[in-house]
């Protein structure tokens, strides 16, 4: 249950509200709201009981329980409650739930209600389940969770819509959900909410809470891991919330909490003069023609205003609309403002001038350029004789345009005119790490505590990309020419053309088509056409084997037996002499146990197992703690496989020119294989 989830909330759009009930909003604005049950997203551990076990009548007894107490509205802590069940038995179940701070005490009770006869029905057979709701959360497992933190399984919601002024608006959000985290935990009921005034016409609404039965100090803890989160996935958004089974924040561009039950303060309020609206008994003495008449003018006049504005914003879209087809191309319309014409692109390249190239790859040429502003960009023209190259230019906008991390190269734009294909990427200085990994004159620039925070940025990276995007992606052609490195060496992934866009249950694919190159292929996948998240992990571990000896797998040839790096570190490993793997130019300047570490995490990364390799998550964790203990590697999955044997039919060359790019490939890669 560790896995992260993310769902976007589309942007209110007035505009798609039926008549009737825009003008059943006008007069229902004033009335109090009255919450109803919102389901967000549950979550079933996977890990299942047999059917008709104890477990099953321990489940629907503590389902049963919970939602018994939640009735019991006339307690003062009504918004949480824990039990147990069959606590006498082989098989105890241990459950909570969480009501919102703001609520009533009717609505915890509904929504508990509806969310344990949700996870009845979804996972009647699960040994752990958690389920939110806006209003409520209701978890359990058969393991002890009182007074525990647990930070997952987790969910990150967040609006599509980027706001505006994104730093100043970052430095202020952090600054307050950091003092509400802290007066929240501070708080016998462990919820809060505060306000702040992000401009003269807009306010920022903040929320934080953490189950009562938390410690201070783990619910701060929570919650400043619930904001680290929320940095990663949904920085700069308009709204977002990131939900723990402990805790929870949330911040939105309007009042989404009850604000006279928050903790914020509301505005005094004045009696109302003498003899104006009420008489001594409290009756009216407006008549209803009288309210009519103030009430009516008011709603149609709004009415008015919407539908006018609604048909001006349909009308301007209507001619994109026509023109939208219905098959893949409609992404590229989703990055419109990414755009440039073809003019802009053969000006900043001096008209891809052969002093601007930078090399070439597999589906085409890669210059550098110099925008009218003094940018500079790295400009991809794809190869117009590749057969793959519109499908491989759609892939890579759709899938790029979308990411977001600062591991990850940036894509600017792009251009799409005539047969013209051009994709427009930030310029990195220090352009691929091939350049300098492979190089003897250069090994030298990379000492260990670069090398060290190289291996950590592409983790980091492969691991947003596997679990923190909004999209579960798989690189599937993860290489040292595929890194790129800034000026202050951090690694930025780059080549999306052969990612493949996973759905959130998905957990593995299967194609006829392999695209990737030798050395780095994980065996399940160039033998078998099978790929997964664990294609990338054996992928990242032949590139850390690489960063660490500073020697290429698929060109080692070595005495011992080994005719690759996999074998030869294994060799060394067995044997003990793990040491004898690290790049001489290295000399005694890199850490021991830090490079043993990697030694082990690139190995466990290359098992024939792909249930045997670690995530990406465990991975980064691994790597920024020293006090976890690694299990011992198994035997690598060795793919041997001399030049001569290689299918040369199938296999297209793709050396690089004789400059570097940041886009090269200087292995053979694999085009069109179909798998045995």
């Amino acid at each position: 249950m560790g896995r992260d989830w993310f769902i976007i909330m589309p942007p209110f759009n007035p505009c798609s509200l039926p008549l009737v009930f825009l003008f059943a909003f006008s007069f229902l604005s004033l009335i109090p709201h009255t919450a109803g049950q919102n389901y967000l997203f549950h979550i079933c551990a996977n890990n299942s009981f047999p059917q008709n076990s104890i477990y099953n009548s321990s489940l629907n007894s503590l389902l049963s329980s919970l939602s018994s107490d939640a009735k019991a509205t006339d307690e003062v802590e009504f918004y949480f409650d824990n039990t147990t069940a069959g606590q006498n038995t082989s098989a105890p179940l241990y459950g909570l739930y969480l009501c919102r701070g703001d609520v009533t005490a009717d609505t915890c009770r509904r929504c508990v209600a509806a969310a344990t006869k949700y996870l009845a029905d979804t996972c009647s057979r699960e040994k752990a389940a958690v389920t939110w709701y806006d209003e409520c959360m209701v978890r359990y497992s058969n393991e002890t969770i009182f007074s525990t933190m647990a930070v997952s399984p987790r969910v990150a919601l967040l609006n599509t819509q980027n706001i505006t002024e994104q730093d100043r608006f970052n430095r202020l959000f952090n600054t307050t959900m950091a003092d509400l985290a802290s007066q929240t935990s501070n708080t016998s009921m462990k919820f809060g909410t505060k306000q702040v005034k992000f401009s003269d016409f807009q306010n920022v609404y903040n929320l934080a809470q953490c189950t009562p039965d938390l410690s201070s100090t783990d619910c701060n803890s929570c919650l400043q891991a619930a904001m680290n989160r929320l940095s990663i996935c949904c920085s700069g958004k308009q709204g977002a919330r990131v939900l723990f089974p402990s805790c929870n924040i949330r911040y939105e561009l309007y009042p989404f909490y009850n604000q006279s039950d928050s903790t914020a303060p509301g505005p005094s309020v004045q009696p109302p003069p003498p003899g104006s609206v009420t008489g001594s008994k409290g009756k009216s003495k407006l008549s209803a023609a009288k309210i009519v008449a103030i009430v009516v003018p008011i709603t149609v006049s709004v009415v008015l205003f919407i539908l006018g504005y609604c048909f001006i914003i349909k009308r301007g879209k209507k001619k994109q609309n026509a023109v939208k087809g219905e098959d893949a191309a409609n992404d590229i319309t989703t990055v419109e403002s990414l755009q440039y014409d073809f003019g802009t692109i053969e000006t900043a390249t001096n008209k891809f001038s052969q002093d601007n190239k930078l090399g070439e790859g597999g589906f085409g040429e890669v210059y550098k350029g110099t925008l009218s502003n003094g940018q500079e960009i790295a400009v991809k023209r794809l190869s117009r004789s590749s057969g793959q190259g519109a499908e491989q230019f759609k892939n890579e906008v759709v899938v790029v345009a979308k990411l977001q991390h600062r591991n990850l190269t940036r894509l600017l734009g792009f251009c799409l005119e005539g047969e013209e294909k051009i994709l427009v990427y930030e310029f990195v200085a220090n352009r691929s790490l091939d350049n300098f990994l492979y190089d003897p004159s250069k090994q030298g620039q990379l000492d260990w505590s670069k090398r060290i925070k190289i291996i950590g940025g592409i983790a980091r990276g492969i691991q947003y990309l596997h679990e923190d995007s909004r999209l579960k992606i798989i690189h599937r052609d993860l290489k040292a020419s595929n890194v790129l490195l800034d000026a202050d060496m951090n690694p930025k992934i780059s080549d999306f053309g052969m990612a493949r866009i996973f759905g959130v249950d998905q957990t593995q694919g299967n194609t006829s088509r392999i695209v990737g190159t030798y050395g780095y292929m994980s065996p399940e996948y160039a033998m078998h056409g099978e790929f997964s998240v664990k294609s990338d992990v054996y992928s990242f571990g032949v590139l850390i084997l690489e960063i660490i000896s500073g020697k290429k797998n698929s060109s080692f040839y070595e005495s011992e037996g080994a005719e690759d790096l996999l074998t030869y570190a294994w060799i060394h490993w067995k044997e003990g002499r793990p040491l004898e793997l690290v790049d001489p130019a290295l000399g005694d300047s890199y850490s021991t146990d830090e490079v043993i570490r990697c030694i082990n995490i690139g190995l466990l990364c290359v098992q024939e197992d792909p249930d045997e390799r670690p995530t990406m998550a465990s991975i980064v964790l691994t790597l920024n703690s020293y006090s976890s203990t690694l299990p011992a590697p198994q035997q690598p999955a060795f793919f041997l496989r001399s030049k001569s044997e290689m299918p040369r039919k199938d296999l297209e060359s793709d050396q690089s020119t004789s400059k570097s790019t940041p886009f090269s490939v200087n292995e053979v890669s694999i085009t069109e294989l179909h798998p045995r």
